[in-house]
């Protein structure tokens, strides 16, 4: 194969594609009479945010509380719910309006966020407007700094263009690199539920017990004392009746200390199964704040990653050998294609039957010497019609854990060790 030539569908993707969003433009209300610029309401904003600050800044419950004091939340027929997306499109909708129920959304806004809005206020110049929302996103505050960034009077169409960014981009991070997190959060949820269901069977159970023997016990003390309360007079030796009420009440406490050991045993397992369903909160609260530590380390580690080998000079070790890439975003495209060239790699990119046609898989795959898909970033009849084409035509392909920088360098690596020994 001709290491410099380079298919069409590569060449398009080789431009980089960014967020549409227009110049940011304010509502000549974000000025007071002296021309003096103040913080900005939700209607002041582009319309094209508005969709990203009702996801980020406000939780589905807010919002709905929200809908409901402007009078937008009904119910469907038969008592059904709103989806929370129907809802989010009510929230954006609500946010282009100039008018006292704009003005609730945009009341509940500042509430929500008001500590972090105080904090913003202190920034008297860009930089120190860029520093607050570097430590929003280091500290885990990134609905409260998004929306005090945006509505801070200093902020700049460039500042804003950032934080839109990076809030879209963690947004897909979160969702693709902590699957393992969530399914344990998810088992963690099905084990406290069973343990709940567990509890209160065994307390049903212990609450029958405790009851039927109560019953049983005061019907035999009632009936042994009718039966010595003078039927039968006293006599130097006791009749077989005597014996046998004896003999009864005898046996009877024997099943009341039995009954009352097994329910100390119950109770002591109910007070273990207690302990059981605290320790599981407590591993579920330290899985999910262990979910959003990572999804903050993975963004930083692929910004730095970037930035590091952009940084770096080139080392071209892997002979100008043709990379098929299937799948990933399309706004990752370029990174992941300077990344290879760097390793002296031509990086080819389908993105899988979004916008390419899968009839266009077979000659790209002919022409690559490895062929690479991330499997969170590809949909399942994409993955199986490229390993069907690859064993076809005899190509080797990788599958890659995330359609992340991380994960194709380490890919590159391994490639570049094969190369060496081989």
């Amino acid at each position: 194969m001709h290491a410099g030539f380079r298919p069409l569908a590569s060449t398009i993707a080789d431009a980089p594609r960014k967020i549409p969003l227009p110049p940011l433009t304010l509502h000549p209300a974000a000025t007071d009479p002296f021309g003096a610029r103040r913080r900005s309401h939700i209607w002041d904003l582009n319309p094209q945010l508005h969709c990203s600050v009702i996801g980020t800044c406000l939780s589905t419950g807010e919002l709905r509380q929200v809908l409901t004091r402007a009078g937008m939340h009904q119910a469907r027929p038969h008592g059904a719910n709103r989806s929370d997306h129907e809802l989010h499109s009510d929230g954006v909708r609500l946010a282009t309006r100039h008018d006292a129920i704009g003005k609730i959304l945009n009341k509940a806004l500042d509430e929500r966020h008001r500590a972090t809005i105080r904090r913003a206020a202190g920034a008297d110049s860009i930089a120190a407007l860029e520093e607050f929302w570097r430590d929003a996103v280091r500290q885990g505050d990134i609905p409260g700094g998004y929306w005090a960034l945006l509505t801070h009077p200093l902020v700049t169409e460039a500042l804003v263009r950032t934080a839109f960014g990076e809030v879209h981009m963690l947004s897909h991070l979160v969702g693709s690199a902590n699957r393992a997190d969530l399914r344990r959060l998810c088992q963690l949820e099905a084990e406290k539920n069973a343990l709940i269901d567990k509890l209160a069977r065994q307390q049903n159970q212990l609450r029958d017990a405790i009851l039927g023997r109560d019953a049983t016990i005061a019907e035999l003390r009632q009936a042994l004392l009718t039966r010595l309360a003078g039927h039968h007079p006293p006599t130097a030796e006791p009749d077989d009746q005597t014996s046998a009420l004896a003999a009864c009440a005898a046996d009877l406490e024997r099943r009341l200390a039995t009954a009352q050991r097994r329910q100390e045993g119950l109770e002591r397992r109910l007070e273990q199964a207690r302990r059981d369903l605290s320790r599981q909160d407590t591993l579920r609260a330290a899985a999910e704040q262990a979910h959003t530590q990572l999804a903050a380390e993975l963004h930083a580690v692929e910004a730095a990653l970037l930035a590091t080998t952009a940084t770096q000079p080139p080392s071209p070790d892997l002979d100008g050998i043709n990379l098929l890439y299937v799948g990933a975003r399309p706004n990752q495209v370029p990174g992941l294609r300077a990344l290879a060239e760097r390793r002296g790699a031509n990086l080819l990119h389908h993105d899988g039957g979004i916008e390419d046609s899968t009839t266009l898989l077979p000659g790209l795959i002919a022409r690559a010497d490895l062929v690479l898909f991330p499997v969170d970033c590809i949909s399942h009849d994409a993955a199986l019609t490229v390993k069907r084409i690859c064993r076809q035509q005899a190509r080797p392909f990788t599958p890659l854990r995330a359609a992340s920088a991380s994960s194709l360098l380490a890919a590159l690596t391994s490639l570049a060790q094969v190369i060496a020994g081989g």
